[in-house]
């Protein structure tokens, strides 16, 4: 391995990008971009942006970090930072990862969603493909090894052909989805969407003006290229269970384990649990951030490349309308339009 060190810049340094970890044990791995960077070996942190005079304080009080910026742009320019953390406001995102990708940054880790509309999707991902940028997004069960572990058991065999997977919690649509459906794709070994029937909650049908200023509660039932149907269930904490025609694979509480279920040979409908490894802590953010890093040097595409991440925030948009069609449409979304604030 390189022992080759990349120089870090962050976007917005509050809560993701900096002092998210207050809110956790400390015996909890490093969650923000901040903390993760600083218990890596290849990423040193050299610079931070945001428009707030205090949190640019605080973040360069806390991380030692005297370079500091109300101009994102200026602070790349500036900098030359290798990868840029995009931890902002929703809304931002897109612009801000296109702006950075143009400004030639090579990596960029970009919250979730990456997008409120297509039309901002596309222009990340024009942006982003067309100066070679690697790209990961803030989906951070991707990057977490427990979630691994149940893909790993998945594409062994372990519980046979899968038929349906399920994602258990109630959440809204781009900062809750957007992790649903992320994860479930992942899963199952980022199959294509083809098609979502998608109903939002507590809000009509017409979207008025093809916007909504609020990120709302949804439900969705879709279905891969593979034949796979995956729906969400609006209760429960954060579960997610793939289900095959000789077992099923369920990550619980949240990804605190791993539960793998089979069927035995002379029933196979029958599933009993069967132990499996428990997996070490570990700081999946720090697992994204460095996943820029090694798919740079082995020439590889990121874990989370902007291809996934358009494609499954279109999926995100297509439940939106199908909610406003009161049907189940098909990918790709044809109304690039659509736009859903999302703080």
């Amino acid at each position: 391995m390189s022992d080759t060190t990349y120089r870090v810049a962050i976007i917005g340094l509050g809560r993701m990008g900096s002092a998210i970890d207050d809110e956790f044990p400390d015996t909890r791995p490093p969650y923000s971009v901040a903390a993760a960077c600083r218990v890596s070996d290849r990423l040193q942190l050299v610079a931070g942006a945001d428009i707030d005079a205090d949190k640019r304080a605080a973040f360069s009080a806390r991380w030692g970090v005297d370079a500091v910026y109300d101009d994102y742009v200026e602070m790349i320019r500036q900098e030359e930072p290798d990868m840029v953390a995009i931890c902002t406001r929703g809304h931002l995102h897109a612009e801000m990862a296109t702006r950075t990708a143009e400004e030639g940054v090579r990596s960029i880790y970009c919250e979730k969603a990456i997008a409120c509309s297509m039309q901002e999707a596309d222009a990340v991902r024009k942006a982003v493909q067309e100066n070679n940028t690697l790209f990961n997004s803030g989906v951070l069960r991707r990057f977490d090894l427990r979630y691994h572990q149940a893909r790993d058991l998945i594409q062994q065999g372990e519980i046979g052909e899968p038929q349906a997977a399920i994602h258990y919690a109630r959440t809204n649509l781009l900062h809750g989805h957007i992790h649903s459906i992320d994860t479930v794709s992942f899963l199952l070994g980022d199959p294509k969407v083809e098609s979502i029937w998608g109903e939002l909650n507590s809000i009509d049908h017409r979207i008025p003006a093809n916007r909504l200023d609020e990120d709302p509660d949804g439900i969705f039932q879709l279905t891969f290229a593979n034949g796979v149907v995956a729906a969400s269930v609006p209760a429960g904490h954060w579960e997610f269970e793939v289900i095959g025609d000789r077992g099923s694979v369920r990550v619980l509480n949240n990804g605190e384990s791993v539960q793998l279920r089979k069927g035995a040979s002379d029933n196979p409908r029958l599933f009993a649990q069967v132990a499996v490894d428990q997996v070490p802590e570990h700081s999946a953010t720090q697992f994204c951030l460095e996943d820029l890093i090694l798919a740079h040097e082995e020439g590889r595409p990121t874990l989370g490349a902007v291809e996934i991440a358009h494609h499954l925030t279109e999926v995100c948009l297509a439940l939106a309308e199908s909610h406003r069609q009161g049907r189940r449409v098909t990918l790709p979304l044809e109304n690039r339009s659509l736009y859903i604030f999302h703080r």
